[in-house]
């Protein structure tokens, strides 16, 4: 079914044009269990760290990096080292996310109350390190499954992502080469390989970074998402993505986003007994009485009615 163009405040989108976005300081947070990899979260704070000594600026960190935990106070790693953390409800708005892992993460991915926490948290990257994953699945932001049978293989492709991701964040805000500076002094054993993924990252087609920004959507349509987040994913200028993504894609990425919450909408109605307002929650459309202003305009029914009748056509 055709969609028609979706109201930005509607969706939640919002268009920023940061000209001074090298001159403000990016909020990174790392949030820690107990047993967590002293490594692993030492490493990605390290990455942020030689950064800011890269930077060219004498007034201010380019990053700030701070530690999170449930509850705040100190948290011990696997080696019994404790770390001071800050509580995760005092913070909600950050450049980057990383979850560390650990023996209390397993606990942590049935707390409703975490995984709402990091769905409602607004960031432009999110990593797992370690077992983190766990929790980041938990709460539907990352998808592949936790693989016991390889533990160790599965922590050193996590440690190494998350760095990655890191990097990437560098080379958006300070450039290319410092972020291979970064990688070169972090782990110079294996900065070659970190080196090179940045690299194939900067010469991805205009139609892979429409893609990987498009799967960006879907991955987080269940969260407040802006133009300039999408637009960064693609390393583009809104206006060439806005351009870019129609081409690409035949929707705008308004339309685009509206079909995936649609869709999750519908699914929802039909095999959940969730009420609407949860539902709406749940698909990023907000409260129940967006949803149902939403719903009426483009599906021209109310969810009420879709979910009685679409349950009465599979009885049929």
């Amino acid at each position: 079914m055709p969609y028609a163009s979706v109201e930005p405040t509607l969706m939640g989108w919002s268009s920023s044009s940061d000209k001074n976005a090298k001159h403000l300081t990016r909020r990174v947070a790392i949030v820690l269990f107990d047993g967590f990899s002293l490594l692993g979260a030492g490493l990605i704070a390290e990455v942020f760290h030689l950064a800011n000594e890269l930077a060219d600026t004498d007034t201010h960190e380019v990053y700030e990096v701070c530690f999170l935990s449930a509850v705040g106070g100190n948290v011990a790693c696997s080696s019994s080292v404790k770390v001071w953390t800050d509580s995760l409800q005092s913070h909600a708005d950050f450049d980057a996310l990383f979850v560390a892992g650990g023996k209390g993460v397993h606990a942590a991915a049935n707390d409703e109350r975490l995984t709402s926490w990091l769905r409602r948290v607004r960031t432009k990257t999110t990593g797992a390190i370690a077992e983190g994953r766990v929790l980041l699945r938990a709460a539907g932001i990352i998808q592949h499954p936790f693989h016991n049978e390889h533990r160790d293989e599965d922590e050193a492709s996590e440690r190494i992502e998350s760095i990655k991701k890191a990097l990437m964040l560098i080379k958006r805000d300070l450039g290319l080469e410092a972020a291979r500076q970064v990688a070169q002094k972090l782990t110079p054993s294996t900065s070659m390989h970190l080196v090179t993924a940045l690299g194939e990252a900067g010469s991805m087609s205009a139609g892979d970074k429409i893609r990987a920004a498009a799967r960006w959507l879907r991955e987080n349509c269940e969260r407040p998402i802006s133009i300039a987040n999408a637009a960064q994913i693609a390393s583009m200028s809104e206006r060439n993505f806005l351009r870019r993504f129609k081409l690409e894609m035949g929707v705008t990425p308004s339309d685009y986003l509206l079909q995936i919450r649609l869709t999750i909408t519908c699914n929802l109605l039909t095999d959940s007994e969730l009420p609407i307002d949860k539902i709406a929650r749940r698909s990023g459309m907000g409260n129940g009485d967006r949803l149902a202003k939403i719903f009426r305009k483009r599906m021209m029914i109310s969810p009420t009615e879709f979910r009685i009748q679409s349950r009465r056509s599979l009885g049929n």
